[in-house]
């Protein structure tokens, strides 16, 4: 079984591209903590690159960007190419099935929501409610 279940924080806005059959894909990496610190108390961040497909790719392009926190669960997928200077490189990366926004939209101003003022409500006071 191949299955990677991280949360973290986008390191970078998310890149959206169209590959030649016309699929969207997005690209973007999160910084994941470990839960234990090093002997001088720092804490070990890994960092993960993120690949996501057609309209979960969409939505992450449109709804995420640099410090967002997500849930990601997904594949862990490795590939190897040939670079310019002739040497191999190899690439690990993420697969996502799934993608969990768990920032706070208020945190988020691009998350979807709209604000009570911009809905053209007025904000109500505890002390005019019912109950």
């Amino acid at each position: 079984m191949n299955k990677a279940f991280l949360i973290g924080n986008l390191t970078r806005d998310p890149e959206l591209k169209q590959i030649q059959n016309g699929a969207s894909v997005c690209n973007f990496a999160i910084a994941v903590n470990r839960k234990y610190t090093s002997a001088d108390g720092t804490r070990q961040t890994d960092f993960f690159n993120i690949i996501a497909w057609r309209a979960l790719g969409e939505n992450c392009a449109k709804f995420l960007k640099k410090g967002s926190k997500v849930g990601v669960v997904g594949e862990i997928q490795t590939r190897s190419y040939e670079a310019q200077d002739g040497s191999k490189r190899y690439v690990t990366e993420i697969n996502a099935d799934e993608v969990e926004f768990l920032s706070p939209k208020q945190q988020d101003g691009n998350m979807g929501g709209s604000s009570a003022a911009e809905d053209g409500m007025q904000p109500v006071s505890d002390d005019n409610l019912p109950f």
